[in-house]
């Protein structure tokens, strides 16, 4: 379990540190640092709560007053 959380980690870290140096030394600061931030603040943006039907193991009840369907 450990495994999936050290990348994340390590990304966010790499993102704060971008963030840090821009705003404390944006003089100093590269395209590395930006692109780094603005990488990591698109990626925000991504609806990555979304998974595909096909990924959920929800089951679609039928209700009890739904009748037997079209016809």
């Amino acid at each position: 379990m450990a495994v999936r959380w050290v990348p994340a980690l390590v990304v966010g870290a790499l993102w704060w540190w971008a963030v840090l140096r821009l705003l404390t030394a944006p003089d100093e600061a590269g395209v590395l640092e930006g692109a780094v931030a603005a990488g990591g603040w698109g990626l925000s943006l991504l609806p990555v709560h979304v998974a595909s039907p096909a990924v959920t193991t929800a089951s679609r009840r039928r209700r009890s007053d739904a009748g037997s369907g079209p016809s």
